[in-house]
């Protein structure tokens, strides 16, 4: 960490297609093995799917999707006098755009239905978009061990 100045956060560019700083990190974190042409391949294939299925703007309905998978709160493990207790804290903004991305991603992969990760991609985030799918489960199951675990509050640091 620098002791002087205050590192300045990047600005993400816009992709060429929708115009969107938020695709461009969605094809970033899709990418594996440096292979960014196949990510993009695999986004853009996805909003025409989901453009075709919906007959709407693929980048609201990523956009609700994203905002519906948020998280608000999480847990994190904090050590008191010899035992840990999951204490419950609010989601940095940066930190809660960045776990809705990787779990649609992640949930998406894992997916059964479909035979393309183009098609699977489509379906999650359509799916997260009308609160269901798997990310959404997450989002709910962090919230509710943020609920379990609200009476050790007071360990915040």
């Amino acid at each position: 960490m620098p002791r002087r100045k205050v590192i300045s956060k990047r600005e993400t560019p816009s992709d060429p297609i929708y115009a969107s700083p938020l695709a461009t990190k969605f094809i970033n974190c899709l990418m594996s093995q440096g292979k960014k042409s196949a990510a993009q391949n695999i986004f853009y294939g996805a909003m025409e799917q989901i453009k075709d299925k919906t007959k709407d703007d693929p980048v609201k309905v990523l956009k609700k999707a994203i905002d519906n998978v948020k998280p608000l709160l999480e847990v994190k493990s904090r050590r008191v006098g010899g035992s840990n207790y999951q204490v419950p804290v609010e989601v940095n903004p940066n930190r809660r755009l960045s776990l809705s991305i990787r779990w649609l991603v992640g949930f998406a992969r894992a997916r059964g239905d479909g035979k393309t990760m183009q098609e699977k991609l489509a379906n999650e985030l359509m799916d997260a978009a009308n609160l269901r799918g798997g990310a959404v489960k997450k989002r709910e199951d962090t919230h509710r061990m943020a609920e379990a675990n609200k009476a050790f509050a007071h360990y915040r640091w």
